[in-house]
């Protein structure tokens, strides 16, 4: 198995593993981290019914506009901060944290961390 398989194949079992006991509602709905090479993405997600809640990314404008590039951490700050401000304005004060298939690190760290002091609660 050569290496891009092999990274692909470590990173569905991981996300298997970390999703399996997660699920969103509601009142705690799930925050999902999506990572790219360029851009970071987030959305609250009500598993129960099926809708997202609300969402960031690094394609929005007017985070696009105050960040130079949006494959790094102050990026994924950015994301992480407004995406709690949305939430609050919304209701959503609890949330559990998917990080999905990626490693609680750098640009995902930094997400949750910018989440957190903007007042999410994990």
């Amino acid at each position: 198995m050569d290496h891009s398989k092999q990274i692909l194949a470590l990173r569905k079992r991981r996300r298997y593993r970390v999703r399996k006991p997660l699920g969103g509602t509601a009142d705690r709905p799930r925050l999902n981290v999506f990572r790219s090479h360029k851009h970071i993405s987030a959305q609250l997600i009500d598993d129960l019914a099926g809708k997202t809640l609300a969402s960031a990314s690094t394609h929005d404008g007017d985070i696009r506009g105050s960040q130079k590039y949006g494959g790094n951490c102050e990026a994924a700050k950015a994301v992480g901060k407004a995406l709690a401000e949305r939430a609050l304005a919304g209701g959503v004060k609890q949330v559990c944290f998917d990080r999905g298939p990626y490693k609680y690190h750098g640009r995902v760290a930094a997400l949750a961390d910018a989440a957190r002091e903007a007042g999410l609660e994990f």
